[in-house]
């Protein structure tokens, strides 16, 4: 066997025994958007190669543990709109783990995580793409988590009433008064607070408010790839004080600085066609395609993301970086890891580079479940010493209650 071959194997061989735990896959919305959440027409048991990132052999195949379920609505939803789209999401969710329970079982807590790895079943988390989805209520936040919602990505990709995104003008400069109260009613319930898609203020906003550790579910490095949905060098030193954990993603124009602006052109082409640039349904996925076979784009590999944790680690710490594919949730991706069983090529590209066995570990599993468990202690904490809280962004903000900037 060559060399590469002997360390695919002994990738493998570390994630059975320390499988990955994945921050973000959108199959959720794929489902909705391709199959109209009919799981006849996608039954992930079956061979969706093609047709969508993720099946349930796939995931095998690729090491997954545990997955966190991005139960996503775009910003263009708003309001009660985005309420019951969320809702339909975390539906869609239950239906997968009663499809499927030999294979998936829900996670709400580190020892359900550590539980269901032991029966050798997918422990299966939710988190939520963008605060626009509680309508900025915090008794619907508190509803999505008992519902079974463990993080909440404070923004998407629009700026909400609340809090800046990394990818649209900034109006608040980083979070408003009743942004930070989400932040300590999420750290009170146990919700983790996630700053992926938030602007760099928002990132350092939420840092010294709040009292549990944070999670960045699908971001890389600023350094090595100058995008605003990375993060900063300053931030990610400021994990370790935290306990917060950054988890890299694979999505080309986050990783390799030269499909920044290959991206930006396929997204005008897309606009121009009618198609939103997220759009990854067969008919926008042959329009993306025609495009790219007109215009080849710049490919990310395995090495690519490496060099990403490479960075991560160096700045903040092997205890606080994890990986979060985004699969389902983009059109490109980097060779070698197009759907969810590329992970062990990652993997091996970590081992070449001098990996030991314990830090892989920790950034396949050990990192998520401790950021978890630390957020459970938290929230018993706070809950044993205040309520819930019945603040309103018009008490804190001035805004009327339930008027959203996403109309």
């Amino acid at each position: 066997m060559s060399a590469a071959a002997d360390r695919l194997a002994e990738a493998r061989s570390l994630l059975a025994e320390h499988p990955l735990v994945d921050g973000h896959n959108d199959l959720p919305w794929a489902l909705r958007e391709t199959v109209g959440y009919d799981l006849d027409l996608a039954d992930i048991a079956g061979d969706l190669t093609g047709r969508l990132h993720t099946d349930l052999r796939r995931l095998r195949a690729g090491g997954v543990g545990a997955q966190f379920w991005s139960v996503y609505v775009p910003a263009e939803l708003s309001g009660d709109h985005a309420v019951s789209a969320c809702l339909e999401q975390i539906d869609v969710v239950g239906r997968l783990l009663d499809r499927y329970p030999t294979d998936l079982t829900r996670a709400l807590t580190a020892d359900d995580m550590v539980a269901a790895r032991a029966q050798g079943r997918i422990a299966s988390l939710m988190g939520a793409e963008g605060g626009h989805s509680i309508n900025n209520s915090l008794a619907t936040l508190r509803a999505f988590h008992r519902l079974g919602v463990r993080y909440m990505t404070l923004t998407h990709n629009s700026t909400i009433d609340w809090a800046d995104s990394a990818t649209d003008e900034p109006r608040h400069g980083g979070l408003t008064a009743f942004g930070a109260e989400v932040v300590r009613e999420m750290n009170r319930v146990g919700m983790l607070v996630d700053l992926s898609h938030v602007s760099a203020d928002v990132m350092r906003d939420a840092l010294r408010i709040s009292e549990a550790p944070v999670l960045f579910s699908h971001s890389s490095a600023r350094a090595i790839c100058d995008h605003p949905r990375n993060v900063p060098d300053d931030v990610l030193a400021a994990l370790p004080a935290n306990g917060g954990v950054a988890m890299a993603t694979f999505v080309p124009k986050f990783v390799l600085p030269e499909a920044i602006e290959w991206t930006r052109r396929a997204d005008a082409n897309m606009t121009a066609n009618g198609f939103h640039p997220l759009d990854t349904t067969e008919p926008a996925m042959r329009v993306q395609r025609a495009f790219e076979e007109a215009n080849p784009r710049p490919l990310a590999t395995p090495a690519t993301v490496a060099d990403h944790l490479d960075h991560m680690r160096e700045v903040a710490g092997v205890d606080h970086i994890g990986i979060g594919g985004d699969y389902d949730g983009t059109a490109f991706l980097p060779q070698g890891l197009e759907d969810v069983s590329g992970y062990p090529l990652l993997i091996a590209e970590l081992l070449e580079r001098g990996w030991s066995h314990a830090d892989l570990a920790r950034l396949t599993w050990e990192n998520a479940v401790r950021v978890l468990r630390d957020a459970e202690t938290v929230a018993a904490d706070l809950a044993s010493r205040r309520g819930p809280s019945i603040a309103t962004i018009a008490s804190l903000d001035g805004q009327e209650s339930g008027q959203s900037t996403q109309r």
